[in-house]
C-alpha cells in the first residue's frame, strides 16, 4: 500500500483522482453560509 495503491489517500494523490479517501474540497465559504442559514431556520422553527 502506498502511492501505487488506488484506495489510499496518498495514491489518490499521486494519480490526481478522487473518493472516498479523498474527497474533492468544497467551497469552504459557501458552505459555512449554509450552514447558518440552516441554523436559523431551525431556530425559528423550534419558537
Amino acid at each position: 500500500m502506498g502511492r501505487g495503491d488506488k484506495r489510499t489517500k496518498r495514491g489518490k494523490i499521486w494519480r490526481g483522482s478522487f473518493g472516498n479517501s479523498r474527497p474533492k474540497a468544497v467551497n469552504v465559504a459557501a458552505e459555512a453560509a449554509n450552514k447558518a442559514a440552516e441554523s436559523k431556520k431551525a431556530t425559528k422553527k423550534a419558537s
